[in-house]
């Protein structure tokens, strides 16, 4: 079996604050092969973001890796010094994040930034790196990309700059690139433009994307397999269709119910009760027994480890052997019935 490019093992991240530490992440486990897209969705607070800047080093104070490794290539580089991880983050990883303007400096040119970036990462002379940029600019669709190199960030639509981050991201071969809500801001059709370059990129170049997004439409559309994230935690993780249609974990069958579809079959869209909670007070034992309408005694006191379910990780009670007939119970509740404990169920 190959090597994947990107493992992540039992991550946990804290932020110290004066009221006490708040684990951000706390457990996060998934693999990227070479090639693969892998999405990672959930709502806002889930840890989606942390888990990118946790991979690429960009945790700053009073936020710390606390435990856990990240291994890019067999090597771990979660405990590197600052210089060490400087050389990794553009040359092995590239980042694209979800405003342009915050990846391009606006005094720059916008070929000086991707010339500078090659000349730092690679061995080549600034006439073959501005030769490089040129070449970039032309496969991620800049128009006239030899008259544009010497244009400047305001000078480009928001999608022409996302397309320019994306060359900046490759231009130094990564082997993953971690997309965090890449076409958040964009247009519609520009962000199809958006996810059929990055597919086509993939696929040509063999680079590994952690794609970040909220948009299950996009992860859909993009991703090979999907993590969903709740709390700082993976709820399950499996490929993008299998989770898509026939989804395990009680919160990704109500996310995914959620999604409006053309059929329009349903009579209403599944509603979550309650809301993500936040990092001061996430409750004891499974993060999501507050919400669920399958939440027995167990959920209240044991917190679920991943476990493998027909081609999938889930991390439910609902999926441990002997738990059949809960299972066939819970198929039949409906997703969006709120959580009603019973005493007994209560520790």
């Amino acid at each position: 079996m190959t090597q994947p490019v990107l493992s992540v093992r039992d991550l946990k991240v804290d932020f110290v604050t004066r009221r006490g530490t708040l684990k951000a992440l706390d457990g996060v486990s998934f693999d990227i092969a070479r090639g693969e897209v892998l999405g990672v969705v959930g709502e806002s607070g889930a840890g989606k973001s942390v888990t990118g800047a946790a991979v690429i080093g960009l945790i700053e104070p009073p936020g710390r890796i606390s435990g856990g490794e990240i291994l890019l290539g067999g090597q771990r580089i979660d405990d590197l010094p600052p210089a060490a991880m400087r050389r990794i983050r553009g040359r092995r990883i590239g980042m694209v994040f979800q405003d342009p303007l915050t990846s391009l400096n606006p005094l720059y040119r916008v070929g000086d930034q991707i010339v500078e970036t090659i000349l730092t990462h690679l061995p080549v002379g600034r006439a073959e790196a501005r030769r490089r940029a040129i070449d970039l600019l032309k496969e991620v669709g800049i128009p006239a990309a030899e008259r544009r190199i010497d244009g400047y960030p305001h000078e480009f639509s928001g999608g022409m700059r996302q397309r320019v981050v994306l060359a900046l991201a490759l231009c130094a071969e990564p082997e993953l690139v971690i997309a965090d809500e890449p076409t958040t801001a964009l247009d519609v059709s520009v962000q199809a433009q958006i996810i059929g370059l990055i597919k086509r990129l993939c696929a040509e170049r063999g680079t590994a994307v952690m794609l970040i997004t909220h948009d299950m439409g996009v992860i859909a559309e993009t991703a090979d397999r999907v993590a969903v994230m709740y709390a700082g935690r993976v709820a399950e993780i499996g490929p993008v269709r299998d989770v898509v249609k026939r989804p395990f974990h009680p919160y990704s069958r109500g996310l995914m119910g959620s999604i409006p579809t053309l059929e329009g079959t349903a009579d209403r869209l599944v509603q979550i009760p309650g809301s993500m909670p936040r990092l001061a007070a996430i409750p004891s034992g499974c993060a999501f027994h507050t919400r669920c309408p399958h939440a027995f005694a167990q959920c209240w006191l044991e917190r679920p480890e991943p476990m493998e379910h027909e081609g999938h990780r889930v991390a439910c009670f609902l999926y441990e052997p002997g738990m059949e007939s809960a299972r066939a119970r819970a198929d039949r509740i409906p997703a969006d019935s709120p959580p009603v404990p019973t005493e007994e169920a209560k520790p």
